[in-house]
Formats: C-alpha cells, structure tokens, sequence
C-alpha cells in the first residue's frame, strides 16, 4: 500500500480505503506494506492497526532505498521470514537473520553503490519510443554489467534513424543515431515483428561485424545477421527474410513449416526449448555456458534460417554453433575470428537473473571492456583482486556489512527514525 504525503505527514486513507476494498472481495490481508519516501511512524501504524483489524508487527514500512535489490534484505531485518513461518505454520527452523543466506543480496546492493567503471550499450530497436518495450533486455543488461562490476549506460537507437533513405529524410535524426552507435562500447540488436527498422538492424549488424565492434543479436536480431552475412559477404544482394519480401530471390530467412500465414492462431514457437551444440565445437558461447552440451532457453518466433543457404553461410565463416534437438533449426550463430558477434534465435534476457546474469549478456559486456579472454582464461570465473568485479574477498568482510546491514535498516518504531 502506498502511504501519501500532501501536508508533511503520512495519510492513512488510501491504505485504509484499499483494505476495505480487498474486504469486500473476502479478501482479508495477513501483511500490510506500506511504501512511503521515509519510514512511518509508530502512531501511523496504530491508526493503519485499528482501522484495518491486523495486528501492529503485522504491518511493514518499505521507504526508499538505494535500489530496489536491497528490498529482500531489509524485509528480512524486520522480521518477514519469522512472522510467515509462524503465520503458516511451515515449522521451519530459520536462520540466525541477517547471516550467510542473505549474503548474495548484501554483496549485490553493495556492489552496486560502489560501481566504479561504466559501460556504453547500444541497444538498436524498433520500439525505442517506447523503452519498457526491451525492459527485460536492460534488465539483463544490468545483471551482466553489475554481476562484472560496471554500471551500464544504455542508448536506445531508433533503427529505422540508421537507413539510408533517412540520410535524405532527416539528416540530423540519421547522423545522430549513427554517432551514437559508434560511440557504444557494444550493440544489442533485439527482436521485433514487421519489416519497419530492419535495413537499419543490418546496418548495424553490418557495422559491427566489419568495425569487431562486440555484437548480441536476439530473435529478429539473429535473423538480420544472417541477412547482413548473406548480402555482404556471399554477395546475394537481395537476400531478404520472407517476413519482409515474399518473392525475393534469396529468402535466407523463411517462415516455420508449422506456420500458416492464413491463420494466426498458434503460429509461434513459444516456450522453453533445448538448443544443442554442435559436437566438437569450440565457441566462445558454448563456453559462457559453462562447455555445457545443450542448454534450455525461451523462444517466441515465427521465422528461422533457410537450411537452403546454410552450407553457404558456413563455408564463408557463420558458424552455426547451437541447433535444435532435432539439429534442423539453426539456434546460435557466431563469427570464431571475431572477439565477440554472436546472435541467438531465442531470448536469454527471459532467463537472467540478478545472481545468474545470461551468459550471452555476460560475454557481451566482458568483451566490450576487453575482459572476455583474461574471463575465459581463469576458467569463466572473475578475478577477486578486481574490487570492482568482486567487492568483498573474505567472510570476515561480509560479517562487517551484515553487522553494518543490520544497523542501518533496524528502525526506531517509535518515530520512525534510523538507529
């Protein structure tokens, strides 16, 4: 529940009003949370008690804090865990608060106060206007750059701004767009649907390929690699996906046999899928994923390579290092003598976590800041005499910031303030 504050003090009434609410939906609240700049007041959890029937331990001020990852460790300080085992009856023997178990959050929220470097990204969209559209992409983003100890700068590209039609049409939005894309460290090339913004997406394909610019293509991203490849290096001008141009000469992307463009009902490859590697393949993403052989990722695409094109593509360079289970439908591109162009059909932002970034994103940001070689020569492990990549070294260092943790969100009840 949010608690307002309009005249300098917090108000009751949206929370009160929400519980009744919920109340007359036979819905009756164990927990009220309330969110708020800085922490209420024991006077306002006694009006929020009484007016809402729950019990004063039963309602928890969240203010603001530094981000939104240091939530799980302040609940934990005030006692969540304890009250909803009790409240569930789990019998569940909880741990001493405060220690080991939330060590991986501590050192996160740390970790990420203390950033010391920065890292450019270039993420080149079709949705740009709208930058919730990739926020799962910037959300693996920042577990990558955080997880190797960087703070990572996103600039959102229009796509459709990189064409070359647009250098007639608007030469400033073109030569902006361009100048950005050269300054990034690294360039995310995402999915999308529809034909709009897709010569730019080559160009950008193009750019980092030529430029050994680090490079992450995703879904439609993968496709406009293999178009980019098809037209620059095997020389099919026209290479083209059908998606865009159904009577091209080199379709060298093509719809899925299953799907059937007279009926859109079910027509996606949706859902969690294995991808194998390809048996005695060396590949710098085969080994982000830890020399696993295969590995399960999401997928959502109604297109894929053309297996016509596929020996071509290969002889010339374009390694297809992952395929499907049935080894039919190519899943993962890369470039060996590149230090970092690969392009995946699925969708690893769907999977990354803020403890276990995606590897595709891990090795992107490792190879824009020129870490990914010294990365894979300790044995995909960061070094811990980088502060910035490992912040704390020792146990005796976390049991300081526990102590340190624990001080600073315990909570006078009595008026709010911190002890």
């Amino acid at each position: 529940m949010n608690t307002p504050r309009t005249t300098g003090e917090h108000k009751t009434k949206p929370t009160q009003s929400s519980v009744r609410e919920l109340r007359g939906l036979g819905l009756s609240p164990d927990i009220i949370v309330c969110r708020s700049e800085k922490p209420i007041g024991q006077n306002v959890k006694d009006k929020i008690s009484n007016f809402c029937h729950v019990a004063p331990e039963q309602i928890i001020s969240i203010p603001d804090l530094r981000s939104i990852y240091e939530v799980p460790v302040f609940m934990e300080s005030h006692g969540i865990a304890e009250y909803l085992c009790s409240r569930l009856d789990l019998g569940v023997k909880l741990l001493p608060p405060m220690r080991k178990y939330m060590r991986q959050w501590i050192e996160l929220t740390e970790r990420i106060e203390h950033l010391k470097y920065e890292v450019n990204v270039a993420l080149v969209g079709k949705y740009t206007r709208l930058e919730d559209s990739y926020t799962s992409i910037t959300k693996a983003l920042q577990h990558a750059a955080n997880k190797i100890g960087y703070k990572v700068n996103i600039k959102f590209i229009e796509a459709s701004n990189l064409e070359k039609a647009m250098l007639a049409e608007d030469p400033a939005a073109y030569h902006d767009a361009w100048h950005q894309l050269c300054k990034c460290d690294c360039v995310v090339v995402p999915g999308g649907f529809g034909k709009r913004g897709v010569e730019g997406k080559i160009e950008a394909c193009k750019w980092c390929r030529v430029n050994s610019k680090p490079f992450l293509g995703i879904c439609l991203g993968f496709q406009t690699a293999v178009i980019e490849f098809a037209r620059n290096v095997l020389n099919f001008k026209d290479a083209h996906s059908t998606e865009c141009n159904e009577t091209v000469e080199h379709p060298v992307i093509i719809d899925m046999p299953e799907h059937n463009t007279g009926d859109m009902g079910g027509t996606m490859r949706l859902g969690k899928r294995t991808t194998v590697f390809k048996p005695n393949t060396q590949s710098k993403i085969k080994r982000l994923y830890g020399n696993k052989e295969q590995i399960e990722e999401r997928h959502r695409h109604r297109y894929e390579v053309n297996p016509k094109y596929i020996e071509d593509l290969e002889k010339q360079g374009l390694k297809f290092v992952g395929v499907d289970i049935d080894a039919e439908r190519m899943e993962i591109l890369e470039i060996p003598t590149h230090p970092y162009y690969v392009a995946v059909q699925f969708h690893p932002e769907y999977l990354s976590r803020p403890m276990e970034p995606s590897p595709p994103f891990m090795g992107l940001i490792l190879a824009a800041k020129d870490r990914l070689n010294s990365y894979f020569a300790r044995g995909c492990k960061l070094s811990p005499r980088e502060p910035q990549s490992d912040y704390y070294d020792s146990d005796d260092d976390v049991d300081h910031l526990t102590l340190k943790q624990a001080t600073l969100y315990s909570t006078d009840e009595t008026d709010g303030s911190s002890t």
